[in-house]
């Protein structure tokens, strides 16, 4: 059977094929059209599906243990029921996860037949023309720049989409908030993305010297790739202003190692919620006509913890509702810009801004109660 694999590193170049899984941070799939299947379809599934896992899953012996268990429902005869392709699909997804935790990897449903294509190590001109398209569309996932009030840096930040094209437009964002006091990212909305745009990001936040970042590792080729921050390529240096980072139950993958990243180095302050907890990239697998399973093939392994946040999630240094941290983050970031201010009526101007602001928050906090 022919197959379309995407790694974790086609995410600036295939969005839509590594973007999907991250979804799965508390979210619910749009609804699609419902088809009937029978035991021959099931049969085929569930064969190359476990034949994939042995092939290609990050962790052998846990694909051994997957194996065993969908064999073990099989003779159980949990399956022989289900004639609904939507319901088999969640139902193989679930008992995957039961003995992996692993939430990046499920099995899907397309109403829509699913072509095969020609395994390939790189995407054809059409797709690149459309990934620019796209990325281009999305403004590379910066959704909104901002100096706001007190002069506190705001980048609303949906997407870690190509580190090439988008240089640029990283560029004008840190350039434009420069001289802002403090810098938050918020994360809220973001479902991961490439590691190198995470790498070109970074490489604002930190000094002229490189910093380990991640490392990745691969199954199939046993090796490790390192992610370091790059100096040379950022235009301006944040290095001595705090950083904030924003989380939410959806912040996903990429998003996460950006915020496990700079916790682990201590650069930033992380706010919000648990993160949806998925550290290892992989691919889209066609397994039928009408379904397919996203296979993690690589980890994250951080240099500092020596480990990731597979099934736990990035634990927020401030935990509270994804709907308090910005205003939260503010007020720490505004408090903090007064130790730099020596204008008297500047500082009135800021200690106005911290009243307001600890009051609107105060009022979200009771509504939240009621």
């Amino acid at each position: 059977m022919k197959k379309h694999f995407s790694s974790l590193f086609f995410a600036a170049l295939l969005p839509c094929f590594v973007l999907l899984p991250y979804n799965a941070a508390g979210q619910t799939p749009q609804a699609v059209p419902d088809m009937t299947i029978d035991a021959a379809t099931r049969s085929s599934v569930i064969d190359n599906l476990l034949r994939d896992l042995n092939e290609s899953y990050v962790f052998p012996e846990t694909a051994a243990k997957m194996e065993s268990d969908v064999r073990n429902r099989i003779s159980l005869k949990q399956y022989d029921e289900i004639t609904s392709a939507r319901v088999f699909a969640e139902k193989l997804t679930a008992d995957l996860q039961g003995i992996s935790k692993d939430k990046h990897l499920r099995v899907r449903f397309s109403h829509t037949p699913i072509p095969v294509r020609k395994e390939r190590g790189e995407p054809t001109a059409a797709e690149k023309e459309q990934n620019q398209w796209f990325n281009k569309r999305i403004n590379f996932g910066f959704e909104r720049v901002e100096r706001m009030n007190g002069n506190i840096g705001y980048i609303d930040l949906r997407g870690f989409n190509d580190h090439e094209a988008g240089a640029e437009t990283v560029a004008a964002a840190m350039s434009f908030l420069a001289n802002t006091e403090s810098l938050i990212f918020d994360l809220r909305q973001n479902g991961g993305g490439s590691p190198h745009m995470i790498a070109l990001i970074s490489s604002y936040l930190f000094g002229d010297k490189p910093v380990l970042l991640n490392n990745m590792y691969w199954r199939k080729s046993g090796k490790t790739d390192e992610f370091w921050t790059k100096p040379e390529l950022a235009k301006v240096k944040f290095t001595n202003k705090d950083i904030y980072v924003l989380t939410s139950n959806y912040t996903f993958s990429g998003a996460e190692e950006f915020s496990y990243n700079l916790k682990n180095l201590k650069r930033a302050t992380i706010i919000g919620e648990t993160t949806g907890g998925g550290a290892h990239p992989g691919g889209m697998v066609r397994l039928h006509d009408h379904f397919s399973a996203f296979i993690p093939v690589g980890r994250a392994i951080n240099p500092i913890s020596k480990t990731n946040w597979e099934g736990t999630g990035v634990e927020p240094d401030i935990k509270l509702s994804k709907e308090h941290a910005l205003k939260t983050a503010y007020l720490m970031a505004l408090n903090k810009s007064l130790t730099n201010i020596k204008d008297e009526q500047m500082r009135t101007g800021v200690k106005g801004l911290i009243e307001k602001t600890q009051k609107e928050l105060d009022e979200m906090k009771q509504i939240s109660k009621k």
